[in-house]
């Protein structure tokens, strides 16, 4: 199945590449969608991504309330802040 030209694929994967994971999923999902049969197969090879992503993805657009869009990750999520360490200063006699 090849219902892009390479040009529009070349698109999709650049615009793709430019989104949050979450909208990754969604986007996918979408694409995966409109091609109908052997969608999802076609848009996982494209994007790269896997079929639970887009699954998942498909699950997120059918329930639209259950869709957090006020943060990116959950709280807690990422990189933890590093914590101020009090450095002392040494008084050097001479």
């Amino acid at each position: 199945m090849q219902p892009y030209s390479s040009e529009i694929e070349y698109y999709m994967v650049t615009y793709y590449n430019t989104l949050s994971e979450d909208d990754r999923r969604r986007y996918a999902a979408v694409e995966s969608v409109k091609l109908g049969h052997g969608g999802k197969a076609y848009i996982k090879r494209l994007l790269l991504t896997s079929y639970d992503s887009i699954g998942k993805g498909y699950r997120e657009l059918s329930n639209p309330e259950q869709i957090d869009t006020s943060r990116i990750r959950k709280v807690g999520g990422g990189a933890k802040a590093k914590k101020k360490i009090k450095s002392s200063k040494r008084s050097s006699k001479k």
